[in-house]
């Protein structure tokens, strides 16, 4: 148990991350709410006479959280274009391993990391996803943090870049529109939580690895695809727990020192070229086979945040469900074979 003296440090460290936060979104800084609070924590955990903790002990219920948020994806209407987009979305499976692999490969025999740390920094996963998987697996959380938020920097930065110079459409526009706690129905959200509780507690004992993660995402997928449940996670709660994982995340650089991050910056934008060649080539094969306009197609097999993408597709007017689908589908592929093969090295 802790007491009262470590739950206010911890809370202070929660603070501090929030303040983050904060600044990168007056900032207009992509992820603020991860990156930001990444950012700050970083460095404040490097004076040693703040009174901060690592507020680990919000990890699990975060979690349960992410893997909620994964499953409501999973809507019936989404799922009624599965037919439409099938072949498209099956391209995702033969991206996600090529990416994976020649990712890894330039992680481990380039910038020599270990093998798991390599594989977990070249899956194109969430950030947080990879860092709890990463963490589940004793790979090296510090760095799979870096050049994770690194490649979702560099995909967010040129894509409005590419969409607006190249293809002519202009970008307005930088509200994505959520749910708000207050438009929350209270009842279905209690019944989340219980799903996510009652998840994490049959995943955990069956031994399924990350499994405040999938135990959840699983429930979750299930009651929103049979429209069980409507109400999405509060937008509010959303960014808390990104605030949470990114205070986590920010205590994992304790002892790095800065040129070994400036380091592996620059080694990032190597596998982010190595990314965009391969992304470019699904690209090309998508948009020769099948009827659908190039800017969606480039967003759905572009490597970035499901939530980062669907906003670029809502201010350029792409076809959000499409996008979604193959998000969903490269995302649901990692958080389950990940860990499995994970295991094997």
């Amino acid at each position: 148990m802790i007491n009262m003296q470590q739950l206010s440090q911890m809370l202070l460290a929660l603070f501090i991350g929030f303040c983050g936060s904060v600044l990168f979104i007056f900032l207009h800084l992509p992820l603020p709410w991860l990156l930001g609070a990444i950012f700050t924590t970083s460095i404040a955990m490097r004076f040693e006479k703040l009174p901060i903790q690592n507020p680990k002990i919000f990890s699990a219920p975060a979690r349960i959280f992410i893997g909620l948020i994964i499953g409501s994806a999973f809507t019936p209407e989404i799922l009624e274009f599965l037919h439409i987009y099938l072949f498209s979305i099956l391209l995702i499976i033969p991206y996600t391993i090529i990416v994976t692999f020649a990712g890894m490969y330039y992680y481990v025999k380039v910038l020599k990391f270990d093998r798991k740390t390599a594989f977990f920094s070249s899956t194109p996963g969430g950030v947080v996803e990879m860092v709890i998987l990463g963490e589940e697996q004793k790979a090296d959380t510090s760095k799979i943090t870096l050049v994770q938020s690194s490649r979702l920097l560099f995909v967010v930065l040129s894509l409005p870049f590419i969409i607006q110079y190249i293809f002519h459409l202009n970008i307005s526009g930088n509200q994505l529109i959520t749910k708000a706690i207050k438009d929350t129905n209270l009842i279905e959200f209690f019944y989340l939580i219980v799903i996510g509780i009652s998840g994490a507690f049959i995943a955990k004992k069956i031994k399924i690895s990350a499994a405040f993660l999938i135990g959840p995402m699983i429930l979750s997928l299930i009651v929103y695809s049979s429209g069980l449940i409507h109400t999405l996670i509060p937008d509010e709660l959303i960014k808390f727990v990104q605030v949470i994982f990114g205070t986590i995340i920010g205590f994992t650089f304790k002892g790095i020192k800065l040129k070994m991050i400036i380091k592996t910056l620059i080694g990032t934008f190597g596998h982010f070229i190595i990314v965009a060649i391969f992304s470019s080539f699904f690209i090309f094969i998508a948009y020769y086979f099948f009827d659908f306009p190039i800017v969606s197609i480039l967003l759905a097999f572009s490597p970035g945040g499901q939530t980062e993408m669907n906003l670029i597709a809502l201010l350029v007017g792409a076809n959000v469900p499409y996008i979604t689908i193959h998000h969903i589908m490269r995302l649901f592929i990692v958080m389950n074979l990940a860990p499995i093969f994970a295991r094997k090295l």
